[in-house]
């Protein structure tokens, strides 16, 4: 006999999964800020980022992780974990082009994307348009 999730499983199930992405999102906005001439810095640096840009650009997705945290805790709408998926998404495309090695960094900097997508596809899914 197959075990389901009870309707208040499944719902407690949906909410932890939303809760650790708007986690995730805030955290990586305050941790991009904090450590705007750290690790972000350097990244940038080596995908040969104009100095120039390189704090505009950190708080620029910075800027972007917030809104999307902030939008996802807010709001439990299609259209919030289509706009994060597509924000990550186009994030990944970048990073692949400019940094293709981060594809293999152990601590999975772009891998853990895939994950990601699938928890934004079913947060999509479940919730109302």
């Amino acid at each position: 006999m197959a075990i389901g999730l009870t309707p208040f499983r499944h719902r407690r199930t949906r909410r932890l999964a939303r809760a650790s992405l708007v986690f995730l999102w805030l955290f990586t906005a305050l941790v991009s800020v904090l450590e705007m001439h750290g690790e972000g810095q350097h990244l940038l640096e080596a995908a040969q980022v104009s100095a120039t840009w390189i704090v505009p650009v950190i708080l620029a997705g910075a800027g972007l992780d917030l809104l999307l945290g902030l939008a996802m805790w807010r709001w439990h709408r299609r259209w919030v974990y289509l706009a994060a998926a597509l924000a990550m998404l186009g994030m990944t495309v970048v990073a692949t082009l400019i940094l293709p090695g981060l594809w293999l960094d152990p601590l999975g900097r772009l891998s853990k994307n895939v994950p990601i997508a699938a928890l934004l596809l079913i947060l999509h899914e479940d919730a109302p348009a």
